[in-house]
């Protein structure tokens, strides 16, 4: 007999797989098998027809235009492929700007090019996670190759001034690479208005499969120009060589059609679900709320549970809530969150501090049994 599943709110970490999303990827697993590159037969040209309706779809659903979107394996990847790929073209700009809340994909890969003659300028950010923007400009420099800057951060749901930053990048020349893995198809992005040069997201926290991403690569004023960091077979446009992943290309196609449906609805719907969460935990003591309260995204909230013991509550309720401290690639870790100390978090709230996500498959009545499972075990271990 298998035990019950802890009720799921880590959807910041990934998300379940929409059926609708299955049921359109299935067909290419098996009858529409062709490889989107062989365009000399029946099969080759049904799968490649697929892969370009799903470009079609996650184009869409930012305001772009359908030759802008590069398919990749994930955010990590479409990470890796922007900030070294436009490294790699660089001649005497050999300085790059990020934050100091970035996501360790970024983080890691401007610490791997620190190693290989750029000069890497980390921000800090003001307590509630925002930058400041008059710092960002000054750190600006005439080598200053780009800024990376996520659009929401995965752990607070701070949501950064990406309109003005990319003013900012456009106003000294210098190129603007943002992580939108945690807002793409969740937050209303219009590239049309936002002066992002390159951006990268990520199916599986939509709703879509593991292992497809995209990035968003701009192709004119200015024409974005990448050296590729997979070579091979000259796949999406010489930027990322190998066999083209038709199901999971389908499956992001899929996802992204869906979260442009159901965007506003959704982010309504998740924002009174979080309401009731914060206020049904409002009473326990000691209760601290990470991040920006007027910038954050609807469906996730960091809280810190600055009481004895409080450290102790995620593993105390592990077998009741699927809940996170931070960052899955980050979650073996036993280290303070790098997110909320460079908010100024103590050490000691850092680990004693739950994000919580909330998705589309959340209800009413999981909240409420979220609150009561919390606030009995605070009580306990209070009244230890």
């Amino acid at each position: 007999m298998s035990l019950p599943l802890p009720i799921y709110l880590d959807y910041n970490s990934t998300t379940p797989c929409d059926p609708q999303v299955v049921e359109t990827m299935l067909p290419f697993f098996s009858g529409q098998f062709g490889n989107a590159s062989s365009k000399s037969h029946a099969y080759g040209l049904l799968a490649d027809d697929a892969v370009e309706q799903a470009r079609n779809l996650v184009a869409d659903l930012i305001h772009a235009h359908e030759s802008e979107i590069i398919f990749t394996s994930g955010a990590t990847e479409s990470i890796n492929l922007a900030i070294r790929g436009l490294a790699a073209t660089a001649q005497s700009r050999k300085h790059i700007i990020t934050i100091a809340t970035e996501h360790k994909a970024v983080l890691d890969v401007c610490d791997f090019l620190e190693h290989h003659g750029f000069e890497i300028t980390v921000l800090p950010v003001l307590p509630n996670g925002q930058i400041n923007l008059h710092h960002l400009e000054q750190e600006i420099r005439k080598d200053t190759l780009l800024i990376a800057a996520m659009y929401s951060n995965n752990e607070t749901g701070v949501i950064f001034p990406v309109k003005e930053i990319g003013e900012i990048a456009s106003a000294h020349g210098i190129y603007f690479v943002c992580d939108a893995t945690q807002a793409y198809g969740k937050l209303p992005i219009d590239l049309r208005e936002v002066s992002i040069d390159m951006m990268a997201f990520s199916g599986h926290k939509i709703y879509g499969p593991k292992g497809v991403g995209g990035l968003y690569v701009r192709k004119k004023d200015p024409k974005i120009k990448l050296q590729p960091i997979q070579i091979g077979g000259g796949q999406e446009r010489n930027l990322r060589s190998g066999t083209l992943n038709v199901p999971g290309i389908v499956g992001l196609g899929k996802a992204s059609e869906l979260a442009k449906k159901n965007l506003v609805d959704e982010s309504a719907r998740l924002s009174g679900l979080k309401a009731k969460l914060l206020s049904g935990l409002s009473e326990i003591p000691g209760l601290v709320v990470h991040g920006d309260s007027l910038n954050c995204q609807s469906h996730v909230v960091n809280l810190g549970f600055g009481f004895d013991g409080g450290d102790q509550l995620l593993k105390m309720i592990s077998k009741h809530l699927a809940l996170s401290s931070g960052s899955a690639c980050s979650s073996a870790r036993i280290d303070p969150s790098h997110v909320l100390r460079a908010m100024s978090v103590s050490e000691a709230l850092a680990l004693a501090s739950i994000r919580f996500s909330l998705g589309r498959m959340t209800t009413d009545s999981e909240i409420e049994t979220v609150i009561d499972v919390i606030k009995n075990t605070c009580s306990k271990i209070l009244n230890k």
